[in-house]
């Protein structure tokens, strides 16, 4: 293999003005939760939303103008559809990219809106990968793979060169694993000059192939479980990324989604930022596993493409994960007042009512009685505890939901 660090900061001169340089900035709130200095590198702020365009742009940029002129093909669950419709757009040239049936409606609305053809295949980024290879070798046109091709996998490590440039002392970089193309680059860019930045990478623990394979030492596929994460949901890492990785990354973790909700969480809250969840999996891990005392520390935000469905569950599930959402379950008696007494308890210890559900039909309800279900925001786990604590001492009956 060829790839090298110069191929990287050839990248970066292609990239020029055209792809952003996402800012590298210090968060107080997250270094102060971990004892370091946490440099979030913010790649949801990118062009399209991830730093997949980075490499889209540089493949496309640098085909022939015959290549050009019979157009570009891709496989994407998302993000890398919409960096190589982007560029696609840019260059003026055909663009087809096939989409697993399980994408994200507003990833497909919006690489559609690119002016790609886009067509819905497989449930899985690895199904829809075949499916673009078929049409590829049926038309002519030019495969650009997410992840396991050098020119993509130097683009990507432009940004391990950004963070060089922007903090000279890092000691520390967490990058979020698919297939590997960003890490790969990363791990190029930085251990050419760097030997001794740590580089670890994090995955899904639904989908741990490149983990596996790191640990056997060789290529291995996972069947993969249901996860949030669908940006980095790969059967089989890339072979030329995985040859990369195995010689060079420090090593290779796991998160999983209760995990990844709370960075999101946080990041919303603490930060103001909308992350998703494969691009929040390094944070996620960061405060799970706080990084050494001291250190200079980047978690890269590999995208900010979040379906807003899932972002309303993120608030809520993440609310709860912290223990500052309590739901319970209450059956009164059905009459004016009832429900009075357990709202004054509520009220007198400044807990929040979020939702109030009554169910008077369910089976399990007795006649001449409600089912009343509470939803209730407090500060803390401890103030929950209280109210949990009050709730018992007026002898109120009731079941705790989440």
């Amino acid at each position: 293999m060829n790839l090298g660090y110069e191929d990287v900061v050839k990248s970066q001169k292609i990239q020029g003005n055209v792809i952003r340089r996402t800012p590298l900035e210090l968060s107080r709130t997250f270094s102060k939760m971990l004892g370091s200095q946490i440099y979030l590198k913010s790649e949801c702020l990118q062009k399209t939303g991830s730093f997949k365009v980075r490499g889209a742009y540089s493949k496309i940029a640098t085909l022939s103008a015959q290549e050009k002129k019979k157009g570009v093909i891709a496989a994407s669950a998302g993000n890398h559809a919409q960096g190589v419709a982007f560029a696609s757009a840019l260059e003026g040239i055909p663009c087809t990219i096939v989409m697993p049936v399980t994408a994200s409606p507003a990833k497909v609305a919006a690489t559609r809106s690119y002016g790609a053809n886009v067509l819905l295949y497989g449930t899985i980024y690895d199904e829809s990968w075949s499916k673009a290879e078929e049409l590829s070798k049926s038309t002519g046109a030019t495969i650009i793979h997410a992840f396991d091709d050098e020119t993509i996998i130097a683009a990507q490590g432009v940004i391990g060169l950004e963070i060089l440039q922007d903090l000279p002392n890092v000691d520390e970089i967490y990058v979020p694993i698919g297939g590997g193309g960003l890490v790969a680059g990363i791990l190029k860019a930085v251990k050419s000059k760097k030997p001794h930045v740590k580089v670890v990478g994090v995955q899904s623990s639904a989908f741990p192939a490149m983990k596996k394979s790191f640990d056997s030492g060789r290529l291995e596929t996972v069947k993969g479980q249901r996860t949030i994460a669908d940006g980095i949901s790969v059967k089989k890492p890339g072979e030329l990324t995985f040859k990369i990785i195995e010689e060079l990354v420090d090593d290779i973790v796991l998160v999983d989604d209760s995990l990844i909700v709370k960075a999101m969480f946080l990041l919303m809250e603490r930060a103001k930022m909308v992350v998703e969840p494969a691009g929040a999996v390094s944070l996620a891990y960061l405060l799970e596993k706080s990084p050494p005392k001291g250190k200079n520390v980047v978690p890269i935000l590999s995208g900010g493409n979040v379906d807003m469905y899932l972002l309303g569950q993120i608030v809520a599930k993440g609310l709860t994960e912290m223990g500052r959402m309590v739901k319970i379950f209450i059956v009164l008696t059905d009459k004016p007042g009832a429900l009075k007494e357990v709202i004054d308890v509520i009220s007198s210890l400044s807990v929040n009512i979020v939702e109030v559900v009554h169910d008077r039909l369910s089976s399990n309800i007795p006649a001449g009685t409600a089912g009343v279900t509470l939803s209730l925001e407090t500060e803390n786990p401890k103030h929950a505890q209280r109210l949990i604590a009050n709730l018992k001492q007026r002898n109120i009956l009731f079941k705790i939901v989440t």
